[in-house]
């Protein structure tokens, strides 16, 4: 069954962060046969002097096929009390995939514009029916688990730092885009104007691929390339895709 597993603050200043965290929680879930982590989404939070963050206020979540949830819910719960930051307030959300109601959805969005309260999220969680725990610290990070979960179903929303396949730092050079397809589990690679990419056209992608969610699809993005005869299409800035994903 699929099912969403939000975690945010795990670190602190001097260690690494989330996204590190959850890609290595990743990693022993497939190593101890627990499920299949498909992808990893990044999903920024309200900025705000009053919310107290490390680095830029986002939550992780973990898109997960497995046929016994509660060992990865007891498997994440140690792997998290253990590896977490001194001084982190990690939160962990986990819940089926088709039970993330408009409620829980609407959450992520307010999560991104409002100061928001623990008390409200355990609430929303209970009546839900979906697992919400915090450990740690003040416990705070349950507020951006519970919204990287809802902000992930609602898809059009956050950008994959982690999908299987390929490890998208691997990436670098010209690649046609149907041996992009071939390599991970994209769902589409198009043009920031919204142009689909012609099969053999040629693209060249650097060390910053990162798709976002567009229409419940995983997405490319790609420019024209400028005087470039070796290939028509570049991945779209890093500066591009932080302003349509942030």
């Amino acid at each position: 069954m699929r099912y969403l597993i939000g975690i945010d603050d795990t670190d602190n200043e001097f260690t690494r962060g989330t996204g590190f965290r959850t890609r290595d929680l990743t990693s022993l879930i497939h190593q101890n046969k627990l499920g299949s982590v498909y992808a990893i989404s990044r999903h920024q939070l309200f900025v705000h002097p009053e919310i107290p963050y490390t680095s830029h206020n986002s939550s992780a979540c973990l898109d997960i096929e497995t046929d016994d949830i509660d060992k990865v819910k007891a498997f994440s719960v140690d792997y998290l009390q253990r590896e977490s930051a001194d001084g982190s307030d990690v939160g962990l959300c986990i819940a089926l995939y088709q039970a993330v109601t408009e409620r829980i959805m609407n959450w992520g969005h307010r999560a991104k514009k409002e100061i928001l309260y623990q008390e409200e999220a355990y609430l929303i969680a209970k009546e839900e029916n979906v697992y919400l725990e915090g450990f740690l610290g003040t416990k705070g990070g349950i507020i951006g688990a519970l919204a990287g979960v809802g902000l992930r179903k609602f898809g059009n929303d956050g950008r994959f730092f982690w999908l299987s396949g390929k490890e998208l730092r691997e990436f670098n050079g010209i690649y046609t885009s149907s041996e992009l397809f071939e390599t991970s589990h994209f769902d589409q690679i198009i043009s920031s104007d919204g142009q689909i990419i012609n099969p053999k056209d040629r693209i060249f992608v650097n060390e910053w691929l990162r798709p976002v969610m567009r229409n419940y699809k995983i997405s490319v993005i790609v420019e024209p390339s400028l005087n470039e005869p070796e290939y028509e299409w570049r991945i779209a800035s890093k500066e591009y895709i932080k302003s349509i994903s942030d």
